[in-house]
């Protein structure tokens, strides 16, 4: 039975390379199922792959040396803590205010290279004029989580899925799938959470 990834959830890849769940796609023109992924290293690069394939076996005739079974397996947040993994996650958050982590999100994006030859765009990876969207790079520059939540407030009737996944990797959260007003209303928990834990902090 086939593993299938969640947003939010985290993978290690046979190379041990750590990479989070965007989404899971469906292709435009072939209906074919696609995983939508960022490296949590460099770039925050994001790509696409398969999903028969993201979650298909090491070929270990090819790489005899690898213990790992599957191609990508699933670790628990938990794993991380205290590892150098987790501190890079964290720094992740923390830089996702300036531009170049902005460009990750958004104009960085590329199809991994065994899907590179398919003619057609996957749905899944945002477009340049919504990557660009002024009130996400607003949001993504505010300076604190009241402004944030101002911008939210602002975007209420535009909002869409695509600006709620990338506030919530700039907060280093995750919004589950399900009704974009529900969605809508927990980021804004979220913020307010945030901005509560910011004031005391300041104390």
């Amino acid at each position: 039975m086939e593993r299938i990834p969640r947003t939010g959830e985290l993978y290690r890849h046979f190379k041990n390379k750590l990479y989070q769940i965007v989404a899971v796609a469906a292709h435009s023109e072939t209906g074919e199922q696609l995983v939508i992924y960022q490296a949590l290293y460099g770039d925050y690069q994001v790509y696409a792959r398969p999903l028969a394939m993201f979650t298909g076996e090491v070929d270990h005739v090819k790489y005899p040396d690898v213990k790992q079974k599957f191609r990508f397996e699933r670790v628990e947040r938990e794993e991380l803590a205290g590892t150098d993994m987790e501190k890079k996650r964290n720094e992740v958050a923390e830089a996702s205010k300036k531009e170049d982590v902005a460009a990750s999100i958004t104009e960085k994006m590329v199809i991994d290279s065994e899907i590179e030859s398919s003619p057609t765009r996957n749905e899944g990876v945002a477009s340049i004029d919504e990557a660009v969207n002024p009130k996400l790079m607003a949001f993504i520059d505010a300076e604190d989580m009241e402004e944030k939540y101002n911008i939210l407030i602002s975007m209420r009737d535009e909002v869409n899925d695509y600006l709620i996944n990338s506030m919530a990797v700039v907060l280093d959260v995750v919004i589950p799938e399900g009704e974009i007003s529900n969605r809508y209303e927990q980021l804004k928990h979220c913020i307010r959470t945030k901005q509560r834990y910011e004031t005391l902090r300041m104390r």
